[in-house]
């Protein structure tokens, strides 16, 4: 509920002076007022302490995680050695090809390692400030349309959001895509309060620069910006809809440049677009990243065209083993709170920015959150990170701007189910294997908390502030109990997970998250989505005479290259990329390479196809290197010299 009443003002909620049948009489009229400017700045101080403890929620021991995921570490250390690796995100600095998504974040990740070496900080650093930029442009957004208090409560929500604290302590491309998702937001609501083609542009530009952060899935958010402006703008319809066609032209060219940059560069003097069949940007975007996460059919995928499989599909998806961890905590207020704030503004004038904001936040969760829930392709836990903005501002709005109400019976109805559904979520979530006091103490204090919320309207000042500080921990006990079990638990390997480092199944919605370490080493499927360092041995025989080669070495899966690339600090080769499939080198041109003394060693004993689809080349190229060369062990991986001679 976003609603501000005319009868009762931001700033005197908890008085117990108040007439409660006034304010229930002027609740009913729902007039919208922004509290933009409130004359007092006691938001101030109380946002700073947001925002530090933000940061040392995401700061403190960062560098534990190390490498984090290793893949994208290995880009950036490219990317820190070579501009043109760094612009195409190359897995190596020798530019044989690229990681499997368009490379914004590795341009930020490349950029700090450049500054301040290749280490983990220098990679880490970049997505906790992220999370805290995040986390303020959140407070930001709600604010003006709900005034600081509901800001601040989304702002903490959203920081203590477990999948949040899981990707803004990462390496992946969704700390970035968060930010710019967040920006977006924000651009809108300045843009719904003048009709301002301008602001509304710059949300275009937000979200195209998300697309080259993690390309289609940063369009999930254009339905419910378009529908918040086309509805409320105050400005004609036509204007509305030239408004709308500006800052889709906007959005275009800020993901298209790039775009047409690589589809015009010569692929001969360009790395291979990793993730792809025929080497095309374009194929990546709509088929194994774009199209084919929606359907299954993701060609050269080892999950796809009903292989391995990703899990369950439904409404119930969110709320699975997989992913309830990191981000069911507050959904189910989340709806709540959307439906009641749809009621109470059922009756304001087109414009009312309440409603609009519904509109904006209500319609990304809800496209979101479906297609989340009925993909049929790849799909990982932490993508639920997007879903965090969107659930922390219907909370925070609504839970302030319910409590304003208090007065109206449905209003207090309302806050006081919302507490006592959110607890009974925790509780379900929550189970008996991890902390097995929490989830009966979330229960038992948020019924409290429900039945004083319920009355707090005939409340003392003192004891309705105290139910309502009761509600607040009671709201945030459950996700920020399992937030700060997240930050305190290293994460490596290609699918982090939300939670405690021992996991806990025994849920009683199937149980949330699962380790927070990735997958293990080796070279079956774990080396898939996994990064063993090498040994010392090893690590001294790749360093020596690196530089007289292109690459130092070529080893299958971009995972086990990225391991000896980071050890060694010189080019390793990814061949058949990420999954092994991946139609480059061919044989023909590993052949070539290895002819003309371009690469030193080959390691590791290849692999067999994971998947029915895609490129055997890898396969291939392992087998015509163990039928040609001699091998050799070191530090226990199997290691070809392919410039010895026969």
């Amino acid at each position: 509920m976003t609603a501000v009443t005319s009868g009762a003002s931001p700033q005197a909620g908890g008085s117990a002076t108040r007439n409660p049948r006034s304010e229930a009489r002027a609740s009913r009229e729902t007039v919208v007022t922004p509290a933009l400017s409130t004359g007092r700045s006691w938001h101030r101080p109380l946002l700073g302490v947001l925002l530090l403890g933000t940061a040392v929620l995401y700061l403190w021991g960062l560098g534990a995680s190390g490498w984090a995921n290793a893949f994208y570490s290995a880009a950036a250390q490219a990317g820190s050695q070579s501009w043109k690796a760094l612009f195409f995100g190359s897995s190596d600095a020798a530019n044989a090809i690229t990681v499997d998504k368009t490379p914004a974040a590795l341009w930020v990740m490349g950029l700090s390692a450049r500054l301040f070496g290749v280490n983990a900080w220098s990679i880490l650093v970049p997505q906790a400030l992220m999370g805290v930029g995040s986390v303020w442009l959140l407070y930001a957004t709600v604010r003006r349309s709900s005034g600081p208090a509901a800001g601040l409560v989304a702002g903490l929500a959203l920081a203590l959001t477990p999948a949040a604290a899981l990707m803004f302590r990462f390496n992946n491309p969704d700390a970035l895509l968060v930010l710019l998702l967040v920006a977006g937001a924000y651009c809108v609501v300045r843009a719904l309060e003048k009709a301002s083609p301008r602001w509304l542009a710059l949300a275009g530009v937000a979200v195209g620069f998300g697309f080259l952060a993690k390309m289609l899935q940063a369009f999930l958010v254009l339905p419910a910006f378009a529908l918040a402006y086309l509805v409320a703008a105050p400005v004609s319809l036509g204007k509305r809809l030239l408004h709308l066609l500006a800052a889709l032209a906007s959005t275009l060219l800020a993901a298209g440049w790039y775009l047409a940059v690589v589809a015009l560069w010569p692929a001969a003097s360009r790395p291979y677009i990793g993730g792809s069949q025929t080497n095309s940007l374009w194929e990546l975007i709509f088929g194994y990243n774009g199209f084919g996460r929606i359907t299954g059919d993701e060609v050269g995928s080892v999950g796809g065209g009903g292989g391995r499989g990703w899990g369950s599909t439904g409404l119930t998806r969110l709320f699975g083993s997989e992913m309830a961890g990191g981000i069911a905590w507050l959904i189910p207020a989340a709806l709540l709170a959307l439906g009641a704030g749809l009621w109470f503004t059922r009756r304001t004038p087109r414009t009312d920015s309440s409603r609009a904001t519904l509109l904006l936040w209500g319609g990304w969760l809800l496209v979101t959150a479906l297609v989340f829930s009925y993909m049929g392709g790849i799909i990982h836990p932490y993508y639920t990170v997007a879903l965090a903005p969107p659930i922390a501002a219907l909370v925070g709005t609504a839970a302030v701007q319910l409590w304003r109400m208090r007065a109206n019976p449905a209003a207090s109805g309302l806050l006081s189910g919302g507490v006592a559904l959110t607890a009974l979520t925790a509780y379900l979530l929550l189970g008996s294997s991890w902390q097995p006091w929490l989830a009966p103490a979330v229960l038992v204090g948020g019924l409290l908390a429900a039945v004083g919320l319920f009355f707090a309207a005939h409340l003392t000042r003192w004891a309705a502030w105290s139910v309502a500080a009761l509600s607040m921990v009671v709201l945030l006990s459950g996700t920020g109990a399992y937030t700060l079990a997240t930050a305190s638990t290293t994460h490596s390997g290609a699918i982090p997970s939300a939670g405690p480092s021992s996991g806990f199944g025994s849920g009683r919605f199937g149980g949330p998250g699962g380790p927070g370490g990735g997958f293990g080493g080796g070279r079956g499927p774990g080396a898939l989505l996994s990064t063993t360092l090498p040994g010392t041995s090893l690590t001294a025989l790749l360093q020596k005479d690196a530089a007289r080669y292109t690459w130092t070495a070529a080893t299958v899966l971009s995972n086990a290259a990225a391991g000896y690339q980071l050890a060694s600090g010189a080019p390793v080769m990814a061949v058949g990329g990420f999954n092994g499939t991946d139609p480059y080198p061919t044989l023909a041109q590993f052949q070539q390479y290895v002819a003309h003394g371009q690469i030193h060693y080959f390691l590791g004993e290849g692999m067999t196809m994971q998947g029915s689809t895609g490129s055997d080349a890898a396969q291939q190229i392992a087998e015509w290197v163990a039928s040609t060369y001699q091998a050799s062990t070191v530090d226990g991986v199997t290691v070809y010299d392919l410039t010895a001679t026969g």
